[in-house]
């Protein structure tokens, strides 16, 4: 098995995605955001830098970023492959990551894409409600995913709450940065040969599927 990107703007199913293959095939789910955070929580001085500036809703300088990254990836659990979840983002990442995968002698693997259309995505944004009790997820503009009665987690009984920027324009910045900075890198990979593109409109269960046959094929 190789490692794996995904690559999808917000609310593409990315993380559900990630799951699936995460479950069937054995392979560690790495986000950039857990290994900053997972640092954060220890008593050393780069954790304190690391918790204080995410406190702030500050960004953690690059470089700190990739040697976590490097570390992370040199463990073991990541020799037969990974799920790599947030990174790269823009082209300089995509350009140090490789720099980190000749340290570890190791190849890109797959980049995939889940295309989906703007309008659905705003959709699954606007519409997602979140039990506050349980965590359970529900969309009030999708027939299969909105609770039985409004407001009413179906599992517990619990509020459901819609989070401060699960918004229109909230979601049309997100929208708007991830073709600025993110799909760039798209062609790049492309040329590489190792860019894989996956209809997003498609259910769960079928995106899984086409996934799943990529992965097979490259095996």
């Amino acid at each position: 098995m190789k490692n794996i990107i995904f690559i999808a703007p917000p609310a593409a199913g990315k993380g559900t995605q990630s799951a699936i293959i995460e479950k069937k095939y054995s392979l560690p789910h790495i986000s950039t955001g857990d290994i900053l955070r997972t640092e954060a929580s220890s008593d050393t001085e780069l954790g304190r830098y690391i918790r204080e500036v995410l406190s702030t809703g500050g960004l953690v300088k690059d470089e700190i970023t990739y040697d976590l990254l490097l570390k992370r990836l040199s463990q073991d659990d990541c020799k037969n492959g990974y799920i790599l979840d947030g990174f790269p983002r823009n082209l300089e990442q995509a350009y140090k990551y490789e720099e980190i995968l000749n340290k570890l002698n190791q190849n890109l693997g797959y980049v995939i894409y889940l295309d989906i259309a703007e309008d659905i995505l705003e959709k699954r944004i606007t519409g997602r409600r979140i039990c506050e009790n349980c965590g359970n997820v529900y969309n009030i503009n999708s027939e299969t995913q909105r609770p039985k009665l409004e407001s009413i987690c179906d599992k517990c009984g619990g509020r459901l709450y819609q989070r401060n920027d699960d918004n229109v324009s909230s979601f049309k910045n997100r929208y708007q940065l991830f073709l600025n900075k993110t799909k760039p890198i798209l062609d790049y990979y492309k040329e590489k040969g190792v860019l894989y593109v996956i209809n997003g409109n498609d259910t769960v269960t079928n995106i899984a599927q086409k996934i799943d046959e990529v992965l097979i094929k490259g095996m």
